[in-house]
């Protein structure tokens, strides 16, 4: 009788289980992740994208929700967010009620850096500005204006946000970046056209990368003279980053930090790693969070 006493328990208890996950609260939901493609005239391709939406994007379809574009790292893609786990980490974030409900979007940006080309071959930041950004905040319901609208990103990702929110303020209410690529000196290895960092930089910089358009895009460069004013601003690296970025970091704060533009600036123990981002993205996420 014991034995099937406890199936019987078991089989009620699964019920209950089924029962409970029927009537969920919709406040309780999970988000989801949904990926996709945008067809570009500039860019002559298709270019893959992924969109975290929050629980109530599907229950209500009147609700608009205010944005953060998160730019990948060099040798990622449109789902490192998803990959990484980053997703759960959101989720977790909402449950504990230290986020608000708000997209998170994520371009397919190769070895862009986000930027345009110095021979005008591939011409990314026009495709952000002209084609991705409106299709995405048209398809998914985004909230209109510049309070509604940020963007961040990790490493190469880090460089394409700080430079895109250098470089066009209005468009952002915040930016954020982790370990972001900020070099004050190329260093002389890249002019070797063997070399292979100079040819992952070749495709957007010129091999030997173009040293006057490499400081013209630099966010570095950008950050001297643009109006930052009303643009919230958060960046961090770690201490042993493998690529030397965090000197990259501290120049960028020693160059807003004369000027008077608050900000936000960790260097925190850590390498140039998965590890790293994933230990400090939550605290991007929450910056961007209580601004919107």
């Amino acid at each position: 009788m014991l034995p099937r006493l406890r199936r019987s328990q078991g089989i009620f208890l699964y019920l209950l289980c089924f029962l409970y996950v029927l009537y969920i609260p919709s406040s309780l939901a999970s988000g989801r992740v949904e990926c996709n493609s945008v067809p570009s005239k500039i860019l002559a391709r298709s270019v893959p994208y992924c969109v975290v939406l929050p629980a109530s994007f599907d229950a209500d379809k009147t609700k608009r929700f205010p944005i953060l574009y998160e730019l990948h790292g060099l040798g990622d893609n449109e789902q490192f967010f998803v990959h990484s786990g980053l997703w759960n980490l959101v989720e977790d974030q909402r449950e504990r009620g230290e986020l608000k409900e708000f997209l998170i979007a994520t371009p397919a940006g190769g070895a862009s850096f986000y930027i345009n080309s110095r021979d005008g071959k591939v011409r990314y930041e026009d495709f952000l500005l002209r084609e991705f950004f409106p299709f995405i905040e048209k398809k998914y319901r985004a909230s209109p204006g510049r309070a509604n609208r940020a963007i961040s990103g990790v490493s190469m990702g880090g460089y394409g946000a700080l430079h895109l929110a250098f470089r066009h303020p209005q468009l952002f209410t915040s930016v954020s970046a982790h370990s972001a690529a900020l070099i004050e000196k190329l260093p002389a290895f890249v002019s070797t056209p063997q070399s292979p960092r100079s040819r992952i930089l070749g495709g957007v910089f010129g091999i030997p990368p173009d040293i006057a358009f490499w400081n013209a895009n630099s966010p570095l460069t950008l950050a001297r003279s643009a109006n930052l004013a009303g643009l919230k601003i958060y960046f961090d690296c770690g201490d042993q980053d493998d690529y030397g970025f965090d000197g990259g970091a501290t120049a960028l704060d020693k160059i807003l930090a004369p000027r008077k533009i608050a900000h936000e600036f960790h260097i925190y123990p850590g390498r140039h790693d998965p590890g790293y981002f994933a230990a400090h993205i939550p605290a991007s996420l929450a910056f961007h969070s209580a601004l919107f």
